[in-house]
């Protein structure tokens, strides 16, 4: 009877753990620097990964770029370090940009950012449309609670890297503009001289 109760829960970890793997999406980026390879979790972020593949699938990623990268040396004017790098469509003319949609907090996908985790951009919570970035190493001030943004929400993490952290890091280290010190603002310092152009953004 023991051995039978415990196939049984092995056949049922075996089904669970199927259709974990069932509901990841794999994307791909292909970019001026390189490709990079996501998988999305749309079993813990839902609303977020919809509203991703939404662009994905209509191509509208495609002449979008990553345009800011942080790292601990331009970011004078920000009292919480982090190190990511942003993409989007802030810089494609005629870009589409569907409604906002709601922040699925980290505390309540049970996500976090760590090294490679791919997260939405926003202004204020439910403001998130087609800006994201990805982190380079463990980023806790981005998770909710933490204390990058002011709000305490944090942002919505709700993929990773699985192929490619090597392009992320060579794009981070790009040559960024070059501030007023005595006019700086938030993103002052983190703007690309060439942003890395987006040729194509597609499901695997």
């Amino acid at each position: 009877m023991y051995f039978k109760n415990k196939l049984v829960a092995i056949a049922l970890f075996c089904c669970a753990v199927v259709s974990l793997c069932a509901d990841v999406v794999h994307v791909k980026l292909t970019t001026m620097a390189g490709e990079i390879r996501f998988e999305l979790y749309p079993d813990k972020a839902p609303v977020t990964v919809a509203n991703f593949l939404k662009y994905i699938d209509g191509s509208h990623f495609d002449g979008g770029s990553f345009y800011r990268v942080v790292r601990m040396d331009n970011q004078e004017q920000n009292n919480i370090k982090i190190e990511v790098i942003q993409g989007g469509l802030a810089q494609k003319t005629d870009a589409q940009s569907f409604d906002p949609i709601p922040l699925e907090r980290t505390n309540a996908t049970g996500l976090k950012h760590l090294n490679g985790t791919l997260s939405m951009a926003r202004g204020d919570p439910d403001s998130g449309t087609s800006e994201f970035f990805v982190c380079i190493n463990d980023q806790p001030s981005l998770d909710f609670g933490g204390e990058r943004n002011p709000d305490g929400q944090g942002f919505a993490a709700f993929g990773r890297v699985i192929s490619g952290i090597d392009i992320v890091r060579k794009i981070q280290k790009m040559r960024t503009d070059i501030p007023d010190p005595d006019k700086l603002e938030y993103t002052s310092g983190q703007s690309l001289l060439e942003p890395v152009e987006f040729l194509s953004f597609k499901r695997e």
